[in-house]
């Protein structure tokens, strides 16, 4: 089972600082199998864009590259080639500048290509590590985000997140899920456990009738 770190602090309480090898032990202590540790193997500078223009342009083998114009937070647009076409001038994007690198890994530099030096790259969902979506970049509105120019994308998107997996037992049923998990942990660490479902208070006077009619019960 992989735990999101960022999941497992929604119920316990978890310093900033930890490590996987520290939460591993944490699991190991109370008789959960370490398996492995997994993120995004993503750093930057990643940042988001907004596109402020692009003009199409036709190349000899067929294909179309479009120059955009880019707002990253900086006095000055960044000029970036990109191949895609699903976007539009003002839309919000992710821009991966150079020295970033992205999962594969993928270092980002400012290179010439089509007649232009591209400074960056507009990402889609499949090069940031989030998905398989490759058919164009990924628009921010599209996630219902509408940061200013300059964010942080990693952090923005979750891409500093990590997950440990632990092997559980079927005898360990609790523990295939994060608040059980996070039981675990806190009864391993000695960390304040906060379970979500005890903040719901019940309205007097809703609901459902219950009957419970148990004709052949099991002795």
């Amino acid at each position: 089972m992989r735990v999101p770190i960022s999941w497992l602090r929604d119920f316990v309480e978890i310093p900033a600082s930890i490590t996987p090898a520290e939460v591993h032990a944490a699991l190991v202590k109370v008789g959960l199998e370490e398996e492995g540790v997994h993120g995004f193997d993503v750093s930057g500078p990643v940042v988001v864009g907004q596109v402020l223009s692009f003009e199409p342009e036709p190349q000899t083998n067929g294909k179309t590259i479009n120059w955009c114009q880019v707002d990253v937070g900086e006095a000055e647009p960044r000029g970036i080639v990109c191949g895609a076409h699903n976007f539009s001038v003002g839309d919000k994007v992710v821009v991966s500048l150079p020295g970033a690198v992205l999962p594969g890994p993928v270092p980002i530099a400012a290179r010439k290509t089509y007649g232009h030096v591209s400074d960056g790259m507009i990402a889609s969902t499949r090069e940031l590590g989030l998905g398989e979506e490759h058919d164009g970049i990924l628009r921010l509105a599209a996630l219902g985000l509408d940061p200013e120019p300059g964010t942080d994308a990693i952090a923005l998107l979750g891409l500093d997140d990590w997950a440990v997996e632990v092997n559980v037992t079927p005898d360990r049923g609790y523990a295939f899920s994060i608040r059980g998990i996070a039981r675990e942990y806190s009864h391993s660490t000695g960390a304040a456990f906060r379970d979500p479902a005890a903040a719901v208070t019940p309205i007097p006077g809703t609901g459902f009738s219950v009957v419970i009619a148990d004709d052949a019960p099991v002795r």
